[in-house]
This record gives C-alpha cells, structure tokens and sequence, in this order.
C-alpha cells in the first residue's frame, strides 16, 4: 500500500505529483519541508452568551479512535453537564437545560480553521483531541463549528458511519484560513461542494478508513504533548533522483517534547510488509543525497566522522537536527485487524528491514566495544492505535518500539541510542585503560634487573641504556650500584696511582743512597 494522502481516497503508489490532503493550491516543491511555527494555546474559553443554538447533544462516542468521553467514576453525570463540584465558568459546555450557554470565542474560532486548513477534513472528536485536549469532551468544540457554520466558513461534508460529522471548509472559510497559518506552513486543497443535475448538493466520498486513521494519529499525539497542530503536515514529498517520490503521511516537529522532527506512516495492516520495507529503503536513500553544492569527496572523508558527514546531506538543510545519532526518525503506526496480525507485521518488517535500521559496529569489538555507529542509520519505531488509547498516558507512554529492541519505551526512550555513541566514549576510555595497562605490563617484564642487588632498573636508568649503541662496563647495574662501582674503580685507581707514586719515591730515594755511597769511597 502506498502512503495515502491524509484526506482523499488512496492511490495506487507514491507517484502523486497532484493535490494531496495536506498538499497546496500551488505547485510545491517534492523535496521541501515547511517548518511549522509554534503557537501557544489560549486559556480555555469562558465567555457566556445566550444567542448561540446549542442543541442538546451527547459526546462523540464512534470507533475513529476512542469514544470522546472516558470511562466515569461512580457517580457519573451526564456528557454535556457539569460536575457539581466544579465552577460554572468551566471549560466544559453546560446542557440546553442549564441557564448558561457557550461562545466560542474568537481564539477558538481560529483554532479549528487552522487546523481544517491543514487536514483539510476532521471530525469534531478528532479536533477536540488534537487542539484542546484538555477538554473533558469534544462539545464545545462542536459548538465552535457550529457557530463556524452559520457563519459559512465551514460545512458539514458528510456523516461517517460512527455517527460523526466530517467538517471541511468553505471556499470562504478556505480563504480565511489561509492567512492564519504561517508562510511556512501548506493550506490544503479546498473540498468543492457538488451538485446533481437537479442541482442538489451531492454526497461526498473518498473519506477512507486511511485517511481518518492519519488524523487520528496527528490528533491523539498532540493531546499527548508532541507538538500543536501546526506542527504537522501531511503528504510531504521526498523526491528521489530517478524520478520516484516518497511521501510521508505526516511529517511532525516537536522539539519541546524532546523529538525535532518525525516522518510517520500510517499502516491499517491492508499492503505487503514488503512495501513497508521499501519505504523504509526509499527514505534512506533520500537521507543520503547529497545537498546542493555539497563537495563529494569532502562527504566521503566525513563518514568516518560521525554527525559531521550530515552536514553535506540534503536533509539537514530541510528538517532540524535531531539531536540524536542517525537520520531522521520514521514511525510506523499501525492499526485494524487483530493484535496478532499487527505484532506479526512488526516482526516482519524488523526482519526485513534490518539493514536500514541496524547501524555497523564501531571498530575495536576485540578490545570490548560492542556499542553501535547509527550515524548513518534509520531510526524506526513502531506502536499501535490500540495500544496507545489502551494506555492511560496515550501516546507518551510506553507504547513505542523501536525497531532492533524487544521493549516497548516512551517515544523519546525508543529514539534514544543508549549503545551508541555515549557507550562508545565510555567503552573507547575503558579499552584505551586496559590497552594502557597491557602495555605497561609488557613493559615491565622487560624491564632489567640489577645483577648486583637485585632491583629493577629505573626508567632514567632504563633509558640511559637503550639509548646507547653500543654496551658498556656497568650496563648490567642500576643506577645506584653503577655508582658504588664507579667510586670503587676510582678508588682501585687510586690506590693504585698512590702505590705506584710510594714505588716511585722508593726507587728514586734508593738511586739517591746509592750515588752518596760511591761519592764517598772514591774521596
């Protein structure tokens, strides 16, 4: 199955050079990824008013990801009226019985065409979950739209089997939007409404189970904390040198919760794991291109530089560091069909996939460095729709896995290496050490013992030696025996000088005696 757009029906691969759900009115480049912008969002709104319809009407309860309100406690009360224990003035709509009704207010209003913009289609459960997830439910966001709509900047495009309304923009609404998101950020195609040859409005289609899974993705990871909604984008296009096009089905940037950037593809278990794996291929390959101008050679001596060969690669001029090993992170999220079904798929593709994935060991395994070089490699996680609204933490809790590991993590745990590079300090230290200590060890057992008393040379001592060329009277001696045989020789010298010195003064004093004697006799 190829990568779906995030909105429209699927087609057949990845060569998708039209429109796409998240894609533009104009033509953007394939190859170039927008970099959202940050808003923050406003406080909950509390402005009252008493002129806006509001309709009794329960939360979204239908399976596009989970019902919109969670299980209550004992004492329950009713989806659209407060608890009795919290204040009039909170966020949650009060019923059509209560005295009070809601306004959305302008901040909101904004909201929800700036997200319609993006995703082009969403249902209020999914827009609820994506920009104020800390709403206990999805009505005052209901309301919003609704207020939307009889302002004419929204409609409701068609009604899902689970019982939700999909909400598009108007051809009005489109062009209020646009202005709203940043110069960065791609409006989305505008969904026309058609009309019969009676002239009545027809019902919409291309709405697949694929596309509502995308939103869902995108709305249940940022109610978790990944981002906002401009932190998305969908269909971004990774263009390839021989003419082949990856798209992404969302494309998120969340550096305040620890992950710069993340391509994701949405799997409903529906293509061969082989596609998958060829994703996985395409994507490293694009993470290989080279940027513009980049030098070649320079690029091929950086490999064996770590992170300093990313600099010559045509993805960090795009996307944001990642602060971690490797390329950008892909995440496969899968869901539909059984749980076995899911698991054996990741298996699957773990298996088939693991050159891409695995990263090559740093030289020196012999010496006790098992940590892994994943500078050049794709980091993959994977996780589940289920899974994630299984957990109570959702998506920021353990409900990762990255690809190669066998546990599942938070998000930032799986894209984290902890046998990478800080292991390879660490163990690099410990092998130089022991590699230290071999050699003094070495060195030692050749180092010379004094034949006199028994000791081990000194290192000066040592070295006096090795650096002569030829050897001498002593070389056998440490230095403090070399100096007692010194003054020894010098004494024998001397002694000897002194009984030469006594023979002599003997001899000359005999000569002396010896000439007296005859001078006398001969007188």
């Amino acid at each position: 199955m190829a990568p779906a757009r995030a909105q429209t029906a699927r087609e057949p691969d990845d060569r998708r050079p039209g429109l796409q759900a998240g894609g533009s009115e104009d033509t953007v480049p394939a190859d170039l990824t927008p970099i959202p912008a940050y808003e923050p969002h406003a406080a909950a709104d509390q402005a009252p008013v008493a002129d806006l319809d509001q309709a009794p009407q329960d939360p979204s309860t239908g399976p596009s990801i989970a019902p919109s309100t969670a299980a209550a406690p004992a004492r329950t009360v009713r989806a659209g009226q407060p608890r009795r224990s919290r204040p009039c003035d909170a966020f949650d709509n009060p019923s059509k019985s209560s005295n009070q009704t809601w306004k959305p207010t302008h901040t909101r209003r904004k909201e929800v065409l700036k997200a319609l913009g993006i995703f082009q289609r969403a249902t209020a459960d999914q827009l609820w979950r994506m920009m104020r997830p800390g709403d206990r439910h999805d009505r005052i966001t209901r309301d919003t739209l609704n207020a939307l709509k009889d302002s004419g900047l929204v409609r409701v495009e068609m009604r899902l089997e689970s019982g939700h309304q999909l909400w598009v923009l108007t051809e009005k609404g489109h062009k209020e939007a646009k202005p709203l998101l940043p110069k960065n950020v791609r409006i989305s195609a505008l969904r026309k409404l058609e009309y019969d040859d009676e002239g009545r409005p027809q019902q919409a289609d291309g709405y697949d189970e694929h596309a509502a899974a995308v939103t869902s993705t995108a709305a249940v990871l940022t109610g978790a904390g990944y981002g906002t909604p401009l932190s998305w984008q969908t269909e971004i296009g990774h263009r390839l040198p021989y003419g082949y096009t990856q798209y992404a089905d969302l494309t998120m940037r969340a550096p305040d919760a620890g992950v710069p950037a993340m391509l994701l593809e949405v799997d409903r278990v529906t293509e061969p794991v082989d596609d998958l794996v060829q994703k996985v291929r395409r994507y490293a390959e694009w993470f290989e291109l080279l940027a513009p101008k980049a030098d070649p050679n320079h690029e091929r001596a950086a490999r064996h530089e770590g992170a300093a060969v990313h600099a010559f690669r045509l993805w960090s001029r795009l996307y944001p560091a990642t602060d971690r090993e490797g390329y950008v992170p892909v995440a496969f999220v899968f869901t539909g069909k059984t749980a076995a079904q899911r698991a054996s798929r990741m298996r699957r593709l773990e298996q088939a996939a693991r050159r891409y994935l695995a990263g090559e060991p740093y030289p020196g395994r012999g010496s006790g460095i098992t940590a892994v070089n994943y500078h050049q490699a794709v980091p993959v996680v994977v996780t589940e729709l289920e899974r994630i609204t299984a957990d109570p933490a959702g998506a920021a809790g353990r409900v990762w896995r990255r690809l190669g590991r066998d546990e599942w993590q938070t998000l930032t745990q799986a894209l984290d290496n902890p046998d990478g590079d800080r292991l390879y300090a660490v163990q690099w230290e410990q092998a130089r050490r022991r590699q230290a200590e071999r050699e003094a060890a070495a060195r030692e057992a050749q180092r010379p013992v004094c034949t006199r008393c028994g000791n081990k040379f000194t290192d000066d001592r040592w070295q006096s030696i090795r650096q002569s060329s030829w050897r001498s009277e002593g070389d056998d001696l440490c230095g403090s025996c070399l100096h007692e045989h010194y003054e020894q020789v010098q004494a024998e010298k001397d002694a000897r000088r002194e009984a030469e010195e006594a023979a002599d003064r003997e001899a000359a004093e005999a000569e002396r005696k010896k000439s007296r004697g005859l001078f006398g006799r001969r007188r």
